[in-house]
């Protein structure tokens, strides 16, 4: 089954080829014409495609898992989550106006109910109509709950980054960007681009390329960090939403 993509992209590598021209000359024995090939090593750029893939059913329960995992974690060492922090900015004021605070904690209770809805129709192997059109509806309600809270949280960024959600979600959209993150060559072979038989060891990977460099991830290194990202947060961008934010990238816009 060929597999839906969020989104590629091309960068360019020099690479040393072989490269072969044709001449003719004339045998000194013969008297004739013939070709001759020439071939030497030139420095060239090579084209690679970064391709970053929609998750399977599988790999998003796993990204869930990823999160609930850490989120946990965070809970267990007294971090507290965004739910928490506004609940308690709306009792007793502070950085958040009261408005702000008791809006994020109705969207947050929202977003987790919607969030329950989804995940028991998701998990039906066999779906009726009506449950179909029920998982497409919450899907779009649950993308537009977190934009608004996504909207809400820029303006006290401060506040929210060190919750354990803020964490737990990190840590998401870099499983998201190790699982889905591929790389074709210019003959046309593609493989991921985090080497690994499971997760841990492609996020042994991933910190290798990261600390001490990786030609092929190097380049593609912000632009994938923006897509995956764009992608976790928006679900619903099309391609133009893509092209339209590497335009950005690339002139420096962001």
């Amino acid at each position: 089954m060929e597999k839906n993509k969020i989104y590629s992209f091309s960068i360019n590598l020099e690479r040393e080829v072989e490269e072969s021209t044709v001449t003719k000359q004339k045998n000194k024995e013969t008297g004739k014409m013939e070709e001759v090939q020439t071939v030497k090593k030139v420095s060239k750029e090579v084209p690679y495609t970064i391709t970053l893939y929609e998750p399977s059913r599988r790999q998003v329960e796993d990204a869930d898992m990823e999160f609930s995992i850490e989120m946990s974690k965070c809970i267990k060492r007294g971090i507290l989550t965004k739910a928490m922090l506004a609940k308690k900015y709306s009792d007793s004021g502070g950085l958040l106006t009261e408005e702000d605070s008791q809006k994020l904690v109705r969207s947050y209770s929202k977003l987790a109910e919607v969030q329950n809805d989804l995940g028991r129709i998701m998990a039906k192997k066999k779906k009726t109509q009506e449950e179909k059109d029920a998982e497409t509806r919450l899907t779009e309600e649950f993308a537009e709950i977190r934009r608004d809270i996504v909207d809400l949280e820029t303006a006290y960024q401060n506040v929210f980054n060190h919750t354990a959600d803020t964490k737990a979600q990190n840590r998401t959209i870099l499983w998201y960007l190790i699982n889905l993150s591929h790389v074709t060559d210019s003959a046309g072979i593609e493989r991921p681009l985090f080497d690994g038989e499971d997760y841990d060891e492609m996020l042994d990977n991933y910190y290798l390329k990261d600390e001490k460099g990786d030609e092929i991830y190097d380049l593609c290194r912000e632009k994938l960090m923006a897509f995956i990202s764009f992608w976790y947060f928006s679900q619903n961008a099309s391609q133009e939403d893509f092209k339209s934010l590497e335009e950005e990238i690339e002139t420096g816009a962001i």
